[in-house]
């Protein structure tokens, strides 16, 4: 713990150094600056706290099925939402249903303290992935209750490490760990930790919400007239390289892009190289077009549903982004060989509604098939929506759970 904490100052030494160069390092600092005072200005000592935590803009999305039911059945609390990174601080600082939002403390003893201290939470939710150590040492020490939701467990995780002692003591601050799958289970089982629900992913209840109330994007409709339409959605650098060929090779179907970062470098070569327009910058005859660049944020949830088909960016970096936005309007989707710890996409494809694909060659083929064969278009967008509506529920039995016990 001695070597996890000197860790965890130096790497708060490193983000402050790097912050005059670095701007995801400057909004760090800066939203951590006077978080204290400000904190101590907002949050009253009489108010009933449920604390949400998140690491960023894409965990956000799985805990705000919680922050959204916790606000409309539970109006005594007051609640807490903070973030680690600058992508979901920066986008989320001012989202409605949280009443106070900040970044984590640094995991240091005193930082931790100081933050409990104000926050004087009675209620913690982890979303998923975030295992602070002197942060769960410090609730289960105040008796502080604790959950994790969401979370997926794997077999190479450092938990089952030998070396992973205090790691897997960490888990013992949870009085429950509310899990995805029965695999997460066994192997926390195996470990000793029972205290286990397997409850299914919030993810679910997200996109089934958005699909419900969400109307089609006006200008998409414009754009996409009576062609068929292929969104390509949180796209990087390798995804584009697969699709460009693709959008040449079906000049008969319009193309929405939208990039995962407002990258400007390749927003232009997708300007250059295709008959594209931006969508921040659209021109009178943009319907036109084969190529729409959704160069905003904030709309791809819903551009989803005008589409006939997807792909979703991310499958050959750090790993796929949401497959779930998709699916839930019924699409077959594409998407790049890192899925293997995302269970919704290892489900898509035992369904036949999700393919990974390493190549543009097997891109093209994937969607050759599905362009050809309305039948089997018609199938699989069926099976994804089955998919999709059959685990619809898991916030409420998660919050439930928590408040009734």
């Amino acid at each position: 713990m001695w070597f996890y904490s000197f860790c965890i100052v130096i790497y708060t030494v490193i983000v402050r150094l790097a912050s005059p160069f670095y701007p995801k390092a400057k909004l760090w600092c800066r939203g951590r600056r006077n978080m204290f005072d400000r904190m101590q200005n907002a949050i009253a000592k009489e108010d009933k706290i449920v604390w949400i935590h998140v690491a960023s803009l894409g965990d956000f999305e799985q805990g705000r099925p919680i922050v959204d039911y916790i606000k409309a059945n539970y109006p005594d609390y007051k609640i807490l939402l903070t973030f680690f990174s600058p992508s979901g601080y920066e986008v989320r600082k001012n989202y409605p249903n949280a009443d106070y939002v900040f970044y984590i403390p640094a995991d240091t003893r005193r930082e931790v303290a100081r933050f409990l201290d104000i926050a004087h939470p009675e209620v913690a939710i982890f979303v998923k992935y975030e295992f602070w150590l002197n942060m769960l040492a410090e609730l289960r020490h105040r008796n502080i209750r604790t959950f994790i939701a969401s979370a997926i467990f794997r077999r190479n995780s450092i938990f089952f490490n030998p070396f992973g002692r205090i790691w897997r003591n960490a888990l013992r601050a949870f009085e429950t760990l509310f899990v995805q799958d029965d695999k997460s289970k066994e192997l926390l089982a195996e470990i000793g930790i029972t205290n286990v629900v397997v409850a299914g992913d919030t993810r679910f209840d997200r996109v089934l919400a958005i699909a419900d109330s969400a109307e089609k994007v006006a200008v998409v409709e414009e754009f996409k007239g009576e062609s068929r339409l292929f969104v390509a959605g949180s796209t990087w650098g390798p995804d584009e390289e697969i699709l460009l060929p693709l959008i040449k090779a079906n000049p008969d179907v319009k193309f929405v892009i939208a990039p995962h970062e407002i990258d400007e470098h390749r927003i232009e070569r997708i300007l250059r190289e295709t008959e594209a327009v931006r969508y921040t910058q659209l021109p009178s005859n943009f319907a036109d077009k084969q190529v729409l660049v959704l160069d905003t944020m904030g709309l791809l949830s819903r551009v989803y549903g005008s589409a006939e088909w997807a792909y979703v960016g991310g499958g050959f970096g750090a790993g796929i982004h949401n497959t779930l936005e998709a699916a839930v309007y019924g699409l077959p989707v594409a998407f790049g060989t890192k899925y293997r710890k995302y269970k919704e996409a290892c489900d898509l494809i035992a369904l036949g509604v999700g393919r990974s694909v390493k190549n543009e060659k097997e891109l093209q083929a994937w969607f050759s098939e599905l362009k050809c064969d309305a039948d089997y278009l018609a199938r699989l967008s069926t099976l994804a929506k089955l998919y999709v509506g059959q685990h619809r529920g898991t916030t409420e039995k998660i919050v439930e759970s928590i408040f009734n016990f």
